[in-house]
C-alpha cells in the first residue's frame, strides 16, 4: 500500500512483514526500510490523527 503526497510523487510504502511486523519505506529512498509492529504503527497513526504528535 502507498499513499502519495499532495505535491509530488513521494510515497510512504507499507507492507506486511514476518509475524506481527510491518515494513515501511519512503519511495525516494527504497533501500531504507524500517519495521515496527502493528500495535506501534496503529498508536502512531491514531496519535497523528488526534494531533498528539509532532508529525501532525
Amino acid at each position: 500500500m502507498s499513499a502519495p503526497k499532495a505535491a509530488g510523487n513521494n510515497c510512504v510504502e507499507i507492507a506486511a512483514g514476518n509475524a506481527d511486523r510491518i515494513a515501511l519505506r519512503e519511495s525516494e529512498s527504497p533501500a531504507a526500510v524500517i519495521s515496527t509492529n502493528r500495535a506501534a504503527l496503529r498508536a502512531l497513526v491514531l496519535g497523528v490523527k488526534a494531533g498528539k504528535s509532532a508529525l501532525a
